[in-house]
């Protein structure tokens, strides 16, 4: 066990795609924890493969490396908004964080967000400008932006004083000042200790320990992973367990893990300061406390920002239901979606009249898209409605949330991509032209407005667009329609393949979403209308074989590429009476109410309900 002063514990934290995770790659490949010879893939940190194909952090996670002698604790933490709740809970565990900070791009949206979270506790922050290599970096202006930032924020006078390490993670290289870098993380891993405060927690008092993270192994069951806030703890310990409610039990600490590089370590015991896994304690959850049985205090429960994005999952009971997927019962999609909450604090599952449906809240599109990707991976069929933003009246106002979006667009897009977004309802709050043909514009949007907006920001600019943004604040409601989709769609009027000769007499009508040779059933959605309007197609039909010749019977037929949608695309699709029915091998968009005559019957009472006929 490490002198308590000679213990680090820090979080990175930073916006999506600043280097987080290659710089704590090059700390862990730098610090002598691996041989020589052991292999350390890149991103390390990214086990999960969700992680690895988006190139996102998803799940916090942490490591340990040794640096001369002392021990350095180091949590990644993920950079998107949507899995802000894996960032609030990491601020308990840690002294210190190294803001890492693109030294091109400068402060962006969630640079803000965790940022706020980490003054809010009164960590010491570091500062690290990463990709100094970068031929365009601003490395002067980006320090300033910082100050403003932390200024903003209202950090305390010691907080405002903090260190800046220029450093690149890709090429392993940092120093005090952009001019003098040193082929090694040295200056990096000094500032650690120099600036980061040890443990002050007195290691004599009565136990207590927050669970902060939760794991999960086929031998052991379930691993609370957090930080011994006070006092000791040992394998074989009696503990109390305190649940969010105040309810305590008695347990048994099995095994006590420490962390060594990406290994997990068995100890014997550990105390206030370190941060350490715990097995043998099978109820235990999120936010919960291990005490001492003789003196069971509870920690103050960990405060989550509110959920902000909603969807209704339902049992699939398409057509086709049971072909591809394996998991298909309302009892299955319950345990399965509770199970969620366990480990995913900032979301949130409620139960509805019917069994087979549920609303799930989540921070994000993002957030429910990597939840509903697991679920497909594991073979589960599902269906799911449109997100929905989650309404609150605050002081007797009807109340909305409100993204702060920063973007970066050629200045020849700039008009169009205005214009779309005031059709929004989104106000500018800053625009920034360093005269290199790009802007830079901020704006404050309700959360309404931006679902559905990626695609068409991307069409406006090309490709070239950059789309950022953050939950800012709940506000008035804005009156109107905000976003939402224009077109109509083709929808199919039986059930069979789709053939060349359909798909061929209903492509000048709008785009198709599907290729030739697929099953499709009534009422599924095959395309997008070039009008407002929806109407029905068949794309099943077959040219009638008779030996009556025609004019163009010798020529090739070409089909145009059909428009395929990734799951978040048709997510972002989705109109108030569709599904999208999502099994491990399909994504499906579809009418809620699949056959047409029922339809036409159901509009017509929706109208009349209305009218209030």
């Amino acid at each position: 066990m490490f002198p308590r002063d000679k213990i680090r514990n820090i979080a990175i934290i930073a916006h999506v795609d600043h280097g987080k995770t290659t710089l704590v790659d090059q700390l862990l490949r730098q610090s002598g924890t691996f041989r020589e010879n052991e292999q350390l893939q890149d991103r390390a940190m990214d086990s999960n493969d969700l992680e690895r194909e988006r190139g996102i952090t998803i799940l916090a996670k942490n490591t340990a490396v040794q640096y001369k002698d002392h021990l350095i604790n180091i949590v990644d933490t993920p950079g998107h908004a949507d899995f802000g709740g894996e960032v609030e809970r990491i601020m308990k565990m840690v002294d210190g964080v190294l803001l890492v900070v693109d030294a091109f791009e400068g402060c962006m949206p969630q640079t803000k967000f965790v940022l706020r979270k980490a003054l809010q506790q009164g960590l010491t922050p570091v500062v690290v400008l990463n990709k100094i290599d970068r031929p365009a970096a601003r490395p002067a202006e980006v320090v300033d932006e910082v100050l403003e930032l932390f200024i903003e924020l209202e950090a305390s006078d010691d907080q405002l004083e903090f260190p800046v390490v220029y450093a690149s993670g890709l090429n392993g290289i940092a120093g005090n000042t952009p001019e003098d870098l040193q082929q090694t993380m040295e200056p990096l891993y000094e500032m650690i200790l120099d600036q980061v405060p040890s443990p002050k927690e007195d290691t004599e008092a009565p136990l207590q320990f927050l669970v902060t993270l939760l794991d999960y192994n086929e031998y052991m069951g379930r691993i609370a992973i957090g930080r011994v806030n006070r006092g000791r703890i040992a394998q074989g310990q009696s503990v109390a367990v305190i649940n969010r409610e105040g309810q305590v039990k008695q347990a048994r600490i099995e095994k006590l893990f420490g962390f060594q590089g990406l290994k997990r370590v068995e100890v014997e015991e550990a105390a206030a300061g370190d941060i350490v896994a715990i097995a043998g304690l099978k109820e235990i959850n999120i936010g919960e406390t291990i005490a001492d049985p003789a003196n069971p205090e509870a920690l103050p429960v960990l405060a989550i920002d509110e959920p902000t994005l909603q969807m209704t999952f339902l049992v699939n009971n398409s057509p086709f239901v049971g072909r591809e997927g394996k998991w298909v019962t309302s009892r299955k999609l319950r345990e399965r979606l509770f199970k969620e909450i366990e480990t995913d604090v900032s979301l949130k599952v409620d139960e509805t009249e019917s069994p087979d449906m549920f609303i799930v809240s989540g921070r994000g599109e993002l957030h429910l898209g990597i939840l509903i990707e697991n679920m497909r991976r594991e073979g589960f069929e599902i269906q799911v409605s449109k997100p929905e933003v989650i309404l609150k009246v605050i002081d007797g106002v009807k109340s909305e949330p409100i993204e702060r979006l920063l973007i970066d667009v050629p200045e020849e897009s700039m008009g169009a991509v205005m214009e779309s977004l005031g059709t929004r309802k989104a106000e500018m709050v800053n625009m920034i032209n360093n005269g290199t043909g790009q802007v830079r514009l901020e704006f404050l949007i309700p959360a309404r407005g931006l679902i559905g907006y990626r695609t068409n920001f991307l069409t406006l600019t090309r490709g070239y667009g950059v789309m950022n943004h953050a939950f800012d604040s709940y506000g008035p409601m804005v009156g109107g329609q905000v976003g939402g989709r224009h077109q109509g769609v083709l929808i199919a009027s039986e059930t069979g393949k789709t053939t060349m000769y359909g798909m061929m007499s209903v492509e000048d009508r709008g785009i198709l979403f599907l290729e030739p040779g697929l099953d499709v059933y009534e009422g599924m959605i095959v395309g997008e209308h070039t009008r407002d309007t929806d109407i029905i197609v068949n794309i099943c039909k077959e040219k009638a074989l008779n030996n009556i010749r025609t004019a163009n019977k010798e020529e090739t037929v070409k089909l145009k590429s059909p428009r395929l949608m990734s799951l978040e695309e048709a997510l972002e699709y989705l109109n108030d009476d569709e599904l999208c029915e999502i099994t491990p091998k399909s994504i499906r968009l579809r009418k809620k109410v699949l056959n047409k005559s029922e339809r036409d019957r159901y509009e017509k009472q929706r109208r009349m309900a209305e009218s209030g006929v």
